[in-house]
């Protein structure tokens, strides 16, 4: 069969060999595209029992995959920060039979052969327990930062559901207030700031009401600019007004919403959640932990005070590389020692164990910008 195959190859001209040999790079070319990537979801059936309660919960969570994430457990083996939350997020979202999750899983760009791009998006949706789509996607498709990932929030969140409680959790590096090129490894141009997260918040955020908590889980996401753009778009932020160990909170706490939140009570949650992992990392880590939970309308006064110094401040950054800029306890700036500072804000703080900051007592939970001397 073999000479045969090779003898009819060898007998067809030279255009015709030509032509064969162009039908098999170009099948082979669609079998790899096809191989890609996972193929555009249907939402699974559920069973008739299920599918009529709605949601009690809704919960959104994306995380950043397209950095610097690598990191070694003591016992020396690799893991990526972005792959184990994304674990730890689909725990959380099969054990919630009483929620819609959305996970998007934003990877840094891959090829096949060195040439063929793959989507580097990964979408995941469980309603009441059960994974019901599962999509690849092009991360950087759309005017907008997050035009994908809004069009498949809308593809396939539940109808006519009650108002749920809502939850939205971002995993990544620190969101930059100012600037944002280059936050994706993959796409150097490509601006991202915390104003663009929430726009994406907006986006989501049912007409004239807001999500009920927002985690931020980056690093230095408790400046007063930072809370005061989700501000519009969310009830309650658990953030870090410092560096946050790998962007990393413990999930746990969102495995049994229908405890933890049995009673609507957020406020109570928030705290419950950002003690939780205020313990993990000091258990962890050496350095500075610290955690803040931010009630955004008891937090208004400050957030307005301290908008205009905080702007200047801003500004007077624009342009410096970051040697020449400090982050540092706006406690510690007489210019935001304001009426209010410290309304509205639960604060878990413990000092690094070494360095010049392992005696100082406490933090007023947010985070200001100065110009190094």
């Amino acid at each position: 069969m073999k000479n045969r195959l090779y003898s009819s190859f060898a007998s067809a001209t030279h255009g015709d060999r030509a032509s064969l040999m162009g039908a098999v790079c170009a099948a082979l070319a669609l079998f790899l595209c096809s191989c890609s990537s996972i193929p555009p979801a249907r939402l699974a059936a559920l069973p008739g029992d299920e599918s009529a309660l709605p949601p009690r919960y809704s919960m959104v969570c994306v995380i950043h995959g397209d950095a610097g994430y690598l990191y070694h457990d003591e016992r020396g083996d690799a893991h990526r920060a972005d792959e184990v939350t994304l674990a730890e997020a689909k725990t959380v979202a099969e054990r919630n039979t009483q929620a819609e999750v959305f996970i998007f899983h934003e990877r840094r760009r891959r090829h096949l052969l060195l040439f063929i791009p793959r989507r580097d998006g990964e979408f995941y949706y469980y309603r009441n327990g059960r994974l019901l789509a599962e999509e690849s996607y092009w991360r950087d498709q759309g005017e907008f930062r997050f035009d994908p990932e809004i069009e498949l929030y809308n593809r396939f969140c539940a109808e006519g559901s009650t108002d749920p409680v809502r939850l939205f959790l971002y995993f990544g590096h620190e969101i930059p207030e100012i600037g944002g090129a280059g936050y994706d490894a993959s796409y150097k141009s490509r601006t991202f700031t915390i104003d663009d997260l929430a726009g994406g918040l907006k986006r989501i955020a049912p007409d004239s009401t807001r999500i009920d908590l927002v985690v931020l889980s980056a690093c230095f996401g408790g400046t007063p600019h930072t809370i005061a753009a989700l501000a519009p778009y969310a009830r309650y932020v658990v953030a870090s007004p410092d560096n946050l160990h790998l962007s990393y909170f413990d999930l746990r706490p969102l495995e049994r919403l229908d405890i933890g939140l049995r009673e609507g009570d957020v406020s109570g949650f928030a705290n419950a959640f950002a003690r939780h992992a205020f313990d993990k990392l000091t258990e962890d880590i050496q350095t500075t932990v610290a955690v803040a939970v931010y009630d955004v309308d008891r937090a208004r006064g400050f957030l307005q005070t301290a908008d205009g110094i905080y702007d200047r401040r801003l500004t007077a950054a624009s342009g410096k590389t970051p040697a020449f800029i400090e982050h540092c306890d706006c406690a510690d700036d007489p210019e935001y020692a304001l009426p209010g500072m410290n309304e509205g804000i639960t604060v878990l703080y413990r000092a690094p164990r070494f360095g010049r900051l392992q005696h100082k007592e406490s933090h007023s939970g947010w985070e200001c910008l100065k110009l190094a001397e």
